[in-house]
Protein backbone atom coordinates (compact mmCIF):
# COMPACT_ATOMS: atom_id res chain seq x y z
CA UNK A 1 0.00 0.00 0.00
CA UNK A 2 1.35 3.39 -0.97
CA UNK A 3 1.04 5.99 1.76
CA UNK A 4 0.01 9.15 -0.06
CA UNK A 5 -1.42 11.16 2.82
CA UNK A 6 -2.26 11.19 6.53
CA UNK A 7 -5.44 9.18 5.97
CA UNK A 8 -3.47 6.37 4.31
CA UNK A 9 -1.00 6.38 7.21
CA UNK A 10 -3.89 6.43 9.70
CA UNK A 11 -5.51 3.36 8.12
CA UNK A 12 -2.14 1.59 7.90
CA UNK A 13 -1.50 2.15 11.61
CA UNK A 14 -5.05 1.07 12.46
CA UNK A 15 -4.32 -2.23 10.71
CA UNK A 16 -1.11 -2.57 12.73
CA UNK A 17 -2.75 -1.99 16.12
CA UNK A 18 -5.68 -4.21 15.15
CA UNK A 19 -3.25 -7.09 14.66
CA UNK A 20 -1.43 -6.12 17.86
CA UNK A 21 -4.63 -6.34 19.90
CA UNK A 22 -5.50 -9.70 18.37
CA UNK A 23 -2.03 -11.00 19.29
CA UNK A 24 -2.55 -9.72 22.83
CA UNK A 25 -5.84 -11.60 23.22
CA UNK A 26 -3.86 -14.81 22.71
CA UNK A 27 -1.03 -13.87 25.10
CA UNK A 28 -2.97 -12.56 28.10
CA UNK A 29 -4.53 -15.91 29.06
CA UNK A 30 -1.05 -17.49 29.15
CA UNK A 31 0.22 -14.68 31.35
CA UNK A 32 -2.75 -14.99 33.70
CA UNK A 33 -2.23 -18.73 34.00
CA UNK A 34 1.47 -18.32 34.83
CA UNK A 35 1.05 -16.15 37.95
CA UNK A 36 0.17 -16.99 41.54
CA UNK A 37 -0.78 -13.46 42.57
CA UNK A 38 -4.56 -13.29 42.51
CA UNK A 39 -4.46 -9.52 42.03
CA UNK A 40 -2.12 -9.80 39.04
CA UNK A 41 -4.14 -12.65 37.53
CA UNK A 42 -7.31 -10.56 37.85
CA UNK A 43 -5.55 -7.59 36.22
CA UNK A 44 -4.49 -9.73 33.26
CA UNK A 45 -7.98 -11.25 32.96
CA UNK A 46 -9.67 -7.86 33.20
CA UNK A 47 -7.34 -6.48 30.54
CA UNK A 48 -8.17 -9.44 28.31
CA UNK A 49 -11.84 -8.46 28.46
CA UNK A 50 -10.94 -4.80 27.78
CA UNK A 51 -8.75 -5.87 24.87
CA UNK A 52 -11.64 -7.78 23.32
CA UNK A 53 -13.69 -4.57 23.58
CA UNK A 54 -10.83 -2.61 22.05
CA UNK A 55 -10.81 -4.98 19.06
CA UNK A 56 -14.54 -4.29 18.65
CA UNK A 57 -13.91 -0.55 18.89
CA UNK A 58 -11.25 -0.79 16.18
CA UNK A 59 -13.71 -2.68 14.01
CA UNK A 60 -16.16 0.21 14.54
CA UNK A 61 -13.46 2.70 13.50
CA UNK A 62 -12.89 0.70 10.31
CA UNK A 63 -16.67 0.77 9.68
CA UNK A 64 -16.73 4.54 10.20
CA UNK A 65 -13.94 4.87 7.63
CA UNK A 66 -15.70 2.44 5.30
CA UNK A 67 -12.62 0.23 5.27
CA UNK A 68 -12.41 -3.53 5.88
CA UNK A 69 -11.22 -4.48 9.37
CA UNK A 70 -8.00 -6.24 8.45
CA UNK A 71 -4.79 -6.43 10.33
CA UNK A 72 -1.23 -6.04 9.17
CA UNK A 73 1.43 -8.01 11.04
CA UNK A 74 2.49 -5.91 14.03
CA UNK A 75 6.14 -6.81 14.43
CA UNK A 76 6.51 -4.60 17.50
CA UNK A 77 3.82 -6.46 19.44
CA UNK A 78 5.17 -9.77 18.20
CA UNK A 79 8.58 -8.87 19.64
CA UNK A 80 7.20 -7.59 22.93
CA UNK A 81 5.09 -10.70 23.41
CA UNK A 82 8.00 -12.93 22.48
CA UNK A 83 10.05 -11.34 25.26
CA UNK A 84 7.25 -12.09 27.70
CA UNK A 85 6.96 -15.66 26.45
CA UNK A 86 10.72 -16.15 26.87
CA UNK A 87 10.34 -15.08 30.49
CA UNK A 88 7.81 -17.88 31.04
CA UNK A 89 10.51 -20.38 30.08
CA UNK A 90 12.96 -19.09 32.69
CA UNK A 91 13.59 -20.91 35.98
CA UNK A 92 12.52 -18.03 38.22
CA UNK A 93 11.15 -17.59 41.70
CA UNK A 94 7.42 -16.82 41.57
CA UNK A 95 7.66 -13.16 42.60
CA UNK A 96 10.61 -12.60 40.26
CA UNK A 97 8.65 -14.10 37.35
CA UNK A 98 5.63 -11.97 38.24
CA UNK A 99 7.76 -8.81 38.43
CA UNK A 100 9.16 -9.67 35.00
CA UNK A 101 5.69 -10.26 33.57
CA UNK A 102 4.53 -6.91 34.90
CA UNK A 103 7.50 -5.32 33.13
CA UNK A 104 6.60 -7.14 29.91
CA UNK A 105 2.96 -6.10 30.23
CA UNK A 106 3.89 -2.47 30.85
CA UNK A 107 6.11 -2.46 27.75
CA UNK A 108 3.01 -3.54 25.82
CA UNK A 109 0.88 -0.87 27.51
CA UNK A 110 3.36 1.88 26.69
CA UNK A 111 3.45 0.79 23.06
CA UNK A 112 -0.34 0.87 22.97
CA UNK A 113 -0.52 4.24 24.74
CA UNK A 114 1.85 5.76 22.17
CA UNK A 115 -0.11 4.25 19.29
CA UNK A 116 -3.59 5.15 20.49
CA UNK A 117 -2.51 8.68 21.41
CA UNK A 118 -1.20 9.20 17.90
CA UNK A 119 -4.22 7.57 16.23
CA UNK A 120 -6.67 9.67 18.26
CA UNK A 121 -4.81 12.85 17.25
CA UNK A 122 -4.76 11.84 13.60
CA UNK A 123 -8.46 10.95 13.67
CA UNK A 124 -9.23 14.38 15.09
CA UNK A 125 -6.99 16.09 12.53
CA UNK A 126 -8.79 14.19 9.77
CA UNK A 127 -12.21 15.30 11.05
CA UNK A 128 -13.08 11.77 12.19
CA UNK A 129 -14.47 12.88 15.53
CA UNK A 130 -16.38 9.69 16.31
CA UNK A 131 -13.31 7.58 15.54
CA UNK A 132 -11.21 9.92 17.70
CA UNK A 133 -13.62 9.43 20.59
CA UNK A 134 -13.42 5.64 20.28
CA UNK A 135 -9.63 5.74 20.14
CA UNK A 136 -9.49 8.08 23.16
CA UNK A 137 -11.66 5.62 25.10
CA UNK A 138 -9.13 2.87 24.41
CA UNK A 139 -6.25 5.22 25.28
CA UNK A 140 -7.86 5.87 28.67
CA UNK A 141 -8.18 2.12 29.32
CA UNK A 142 -4.56 1.51 28.39
CA UNK A 143 -3.36 4.25 30.76
CA UNK A 144 -5.54 2.83 33.53
CA UNK A 145 -4.12 -0.67 33.02
CA UNK A 146 -0.58 0.72 33.16
CA UNK A 147 -1.36 2.49 36.45
CA UNK A 148 -2.91 -0.64 37.94
CA UNK A 149 0.14 -2.69 36.98
CA UNK A 150 2.38 -0.12 38.65
CA UNK A 151 0.34 -0.42 41.86
CA UNK A 152 0.47 -4.23 41.80
CA UNK A 153 4.21 -4.10 41.12
CA UNK A 154 4.87 -2.28 44.40
CA UNK A 155 4.07 -5.40 46.45
CA UNK A 156 5.41 -7.96 44.01
CA UNK A 157 8.72 -6.11 43.62
CA UNK A 158 9.20 -6.19 47.42
CA UNK A 159 8.59 -9.94 47.36
CA UNK A 160 11.01 -10.36 44.44
CA UNK A 161 13.74 -8.53 46.34
CA UNK A 162 13.68 -11.16 49.04
CA UNK A 163 11.82 -14.21 47.73
CA UNK A 164 12.90 -16.41 50.63
CA UNK A 165 10.91 -14.16 52.99
CA UNK A 166 7.65 -15.08 51.24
Amino acid sequence: MKLKNLEDLFVDELKDIYDAEKQLTKALPKMAKAVESEELREAFEQHLEETKGQVERLEEVFRLLEKPARGKKCKAMEGLLEEGADLLDEDAETAVLEAGLICAAQKVEHYEIATYGTLARWASDLGQDEAAKLLEETLTEEKSTDERLTEIAAQINREAEQPEAK
